[in-house]
């Protein structure tokens, strides 16, 4: 999920609701918020990572069938109206 980037502005707006909470719950929201940026900082993948060859013991025709036998049909169709 990518970053939201939002203006002092609206931080300050943010700030407005915030400072009337309690230290408790004030409190708690640090800690949330400082453990959001500690998961952010973990190992990011190289992209070539996600990229191969597929890798199965079936043949293609196998695999065909196997997906179109894992399809459902719904004969049922609502109408918009």
């Amino acid at each position: 999920m990518g970053s939201l980037t939002i203006s002092d502005k609206i931080l300050d707006k943010y700030f407005g609701y915030l400072k009337n909470l309690d230290n408790t719950a004030k409190k708690n929201l640090i800690i949330k918020l400082t453990k959001s940026i500690e998961t952010k900082s973990r190992k990011k993948s190289e992209l070539k990572s996600f990229f191969g060859a597929w890798q199965d013991d079936r043949d293609s025709d196998e695999i065909i069938s196997e997906i179109r036998g894992s399809r459902i049909n719904k004969p049922n169709i609502e109408s918009f109206e």
